[in-house]
């Protein structure tokens, strides 16, 4: 307790030069949680944006041959069919799941006195394990017994049933007309991917598609997930692969058979954001560093200053440990409580712009959900005792070595 107060009386002895150095510990912890809380409400951002896309899934469509193969010529149309999906179930290894999918633009949607042309895919309900994270608003997703049975049942972005039936009126049980055939809407979903634009699709059973537009086993494109722990970069070679063999193509066309890989963007924004948090706790640690170096200059001039006091407490019996003890829990009080404070401060802001964020609505580019982490906030308290007692470690160990009769005849 007397060292407490001892402690507390050397720091109101020295106002300013306490309060200039915990501001700058304040600060230092502050901005590092400041820049973390923005890094992760970017993170979300941009993950958001990537909508109801899972981040492991394949998809393959055909073209046009661009490369002469097997005495066949260029510009050779290729089409890929229900035997290619099965096909593919059959000889690659490691498929999650597998979905067709086929689509026809601008296909007149109609309701009452209402319509738009909107683009209609036919899929069976393996497809939304695909996609898997769209998320129905009203009502459910199209099932095995609707491809079985081949009902004329449909589901509907937002966009759609918004247009047909005007916001915040459920569709759900309702009967539109698409290419003037009469289809029961069974649900309403979101899907925020393309920027939300993929609200706007139309979704109806494959084989009800089939019937409706003739396509035959004709598909227009394929999806698949890979298997966890199945590379998906050489699961999409082999599944490109496979496909150029049955349909004759140079394995060095790149235009006959072509597919996207979401685990390529996917890594590109996990190596985006490796290094943007590397700058930031490069900048954030570089700020808190600058008050830490304070706080060990301030400690070298007060042992400078008391080096006569020192030197009488030594020749009254105390021990190297005190003083030293002394002057480290000086130290790490002054960064413990400026830290703590810049830590609270730095979370109530952070938490306050969500708030505010979330309860007006704002939608900014990017930006989504700023937030700090229970460990996060951890690994800066820890920090923060184990670097405030390194600022005062070595000026303590030096008035250690003090000799009494030379502290005795300091000024």
């Amino acid at each position: 307790m007397d060292s407490l107060q001892e402690i507390l009386y050397t720091l109101r002895q020295n106002k300013l030069r306490t309060a200039l150095t915990a501001f700058g510990v304040f600060w230092g912890i502050f901005m590092l949680v400041l820049l973390l809380g923005a890094g992760r409400g970017m993170q979300n951002g941009i993950y958001a944006d990537f909508g109801s896309d899972v981040l492991d899934f394949v998809a393959v469509w055909s073209g046009t041959t661009s490369v002469a193969y097997q005495g066949r010529g260029l510009g050779r149309q290729i089409s890929l069919t229900l035997d290619d999906v099965e096909a593919l179930q059959r000889q690659i290894k490691g498929i999650r799941v597998i979905s067709p999918e086929s689509m026809r633009g601008g296909i007149s949607v109609v309701y009452d006195t209402k319509s738009g042309n909107f683009p209609v895919y036919g899929v069976p309900d393996d497809y939304f394990n695909v996609k898997e994270s769209i998320p129905f608003e009203q009502g459910r997703k199209t099932n095995q017994l609707d491809e079985q049975q081949i009902r004329k049942v449909v589901t509907l972005g937002r966009t759609v049933s918004e247009r047909l039936f005007g916001p915040g009126v459920s569709p759900v049980g309702k009967t539109v007309r698409i290419n003037d055939v009469a289809m029961t809407v069974v649900g309403v979903f979101y899907d925020k991917g393309n920027r939300g634009r993929d609200s706007e699709r139309v979704y109806i059973p494959a084989s009800t598609f089939q019937k409706l537009f003739g396509s035959g086993h004709f598909i227009g494109s394929i999806w698949l997930r890979p298997q966890a722990g199945v590379d998906s970069f050489a699961f999409e070679q082999q599944v490109v692969e496979l496909l150029k063999r049955r349909h004759q193509v140079s394995p060095d066309d790149r235009r006959a058979i072509r597919s996207f890989n979401m685990a390529e963007p996917a890594a590109r924004v996990n190596g985006l954001f490796i290094g943007i948090n590397g700058f930031i706790w490069f900048v954030g640690l570089g700020t808190l560093m600058a008050g830490i170096v304070g706080v060990s200059n301030i400690m070298i001039i007060t042992v400078k200053e008391r080096t006569r006091e020192i030197g009488i407490r030594k020749a009254l019996g105390a021990t190297p440990f005190s003083i030293i003890s002394t002057l480290l829990f000086e130290s790490i009080m002054v960064t413990g409580i400026a830290g703590y404070a810049g830590l609270v401060v730095g979370v109530g802001l952070i938490e306050l712009i969500a708030y505010g964020l979330n309860s007006v609505g704002a939608q900014m580019p990017f930006f989504k959900n700023p937030e700090i982490d229970f460990q996060v906030a951890f690994t800066a308290v820890v920090l923060l005792v184990i670097v405030g007692a390194l600022a005062g470690l070595m000026p303590a160990l030096r008035a250690a070595k003090i000799m009494p009769i030379e502290a005795m005849r300091a000024d």
